[in-house]
């Protein structure tokens, strides 16, 4: 999605993944012109060396009619030159009432219309919804595959991820390098704490080594792909006993620096009577001071409420210090004090998403 400046910068990106070994290339009508500048680099592949093995990806966004649907998926194959797509997914499956959509309203009849037509081999969904969402999701058996938030740095939905892959259920981690931390511009402090490696390449070898074997590397130019063309004919396991101590200690590292303010995810402080979404903004909070991630947490927290049902609707100044939520945690966190922080460190100018 971010290979958009012209159909040449698309080439190139596409010839270093697949110089890389990459062979699932994903993306949406959403990316601007991304899907159309593919569809140009895939037929000048063709030409140039004839037909390869790849598995294309795109995704339709939610609530669309029937016909409308039948329309846009139509124009998806057109503008990547094919006559029948791998994989269709409901693009952002966020929402309860985008889960009706799918299974029960129209979206439910466009699926089964593109798989009786033989337009599309699978169908699934991306999200970036709740747990609830997911997994109910998952649980339909009306999905082939998924695309999740997986990050070194948010591990929330990695046993439903498991869970998905035992169930023969295919999964995508979404953007491990820049949704997962900004890990291609690490901090010093991050940086530091995961010496001798690169953070990025610790981040990709704890996903490799939890089997998800396919992460999206959102790549805007060819050098973006080059830890991945050096990890392409690595053999054994994915953590070497290096690299487990280092995830270890950059972890404590971060604990050290949180003390006993740390927010361990657990989500006991749910729900809120605000609906203040607690384990997130104090994960940020976490990321911030006890990594370095400053930029990266405050450009998310600056995404609240500004990015639709793509992300959190209610920060931390939403919080009344009702108390509620502190007779729940096992951990005894002062948190109304540390939500109340976390507003005060991170608040700051909105910032413009990529695709709006």
């Amino acid at each position: 999605m971010r290979a958009t400046t012209s159909p040449q910068q698309m080439t190139e990106v596409l010839d270093a993944a697949l110089a890389a070994g990459i062979n699932h290339i994903e993306t949406a009508p959403a990316y601007g012109p991304a899907e159309a500048f593919l569809g140009e680099a895939l037929s000048a592949r063709r030409q140039r060396q004839g037909p390869e093995e790849l598995v294309i990806t795109s995704k339709l966004l939610p609530e669309i009619g029937f016909e409308d649907g039948k329309t846009q998926l139509l124009g998806i194959l057109q503008r990547l030159g094919l006559t029948r797509l791998d994989n269709l997914a409901v693009h952002g499956l966020n929402r309860p009432d985008h889960l009706d959509w799918a299974l029960k309203g129209a979206g439910a009849e466009l699926l089964q219309w593109a798989l009786g037509e033989g337009l599309v081999t699978q169908v699934g969904f991306s999200s970036h919804g709740e747990l609830g969402i997911i997994e109910t999701a998952l649980a339909s058996g009306r999905f082939n595959f998924c695309s999740l938030h997986l990050h070194w740095f948010d591990q929330t939905r990695l046993p439903l991820a498991q869970s998905a892959l035992r169930e023969g259920i295919g999964v995508l981690a979404i953007s491990p390098a820049d949704k997962g931390g900004r890990l291609y511009a690490p901090p010093e402090q991050l940086r530091a704490d995961c010496d001798p490696f690169e953070p990025l390449e610790l981040a990709y070898r704890f996903l490799l080594d939890a089997g998800i074997s396919s992460l999206t590397l959102g790549a805007a130019q060819a050098s973006d792909l080059a830890l991945a063309y050096r990890l392409r004919s690595e053999q054994g396991s994915w953590l070497q006993d290096s690299h487990r101590q280092v995830l270890e200690r950059a972890w404590e590292a971060g604990q050290t620096r949180l003390a006993a303010t740390a927010c361990q995810q657990c989500r006991a402080c749910l729900p809120c009577p605000n609906e203040v979404p607690i384990p997130e903004l104090l994960r940020l909070r976490n990321l911030d001071l006890g990594h370095g991630m400053s930029a990266f947490a405050q450009e998310r927290y600056n995404l609240i409420g500004r990015a639709g049902h793509w992300w959190e609707s209610v920060n931390a100044s939403a919080c009344e210090a009702c108390g509620d939520c502190l007779p729940r945690c096992p951990y005894d966190l002062p948190i109304p004090e540390l939500l109340a922080e976390t507003h005060q460190r991170l608040a700051a100018a909105p910032r413009r998403r990529l695709w709006g």
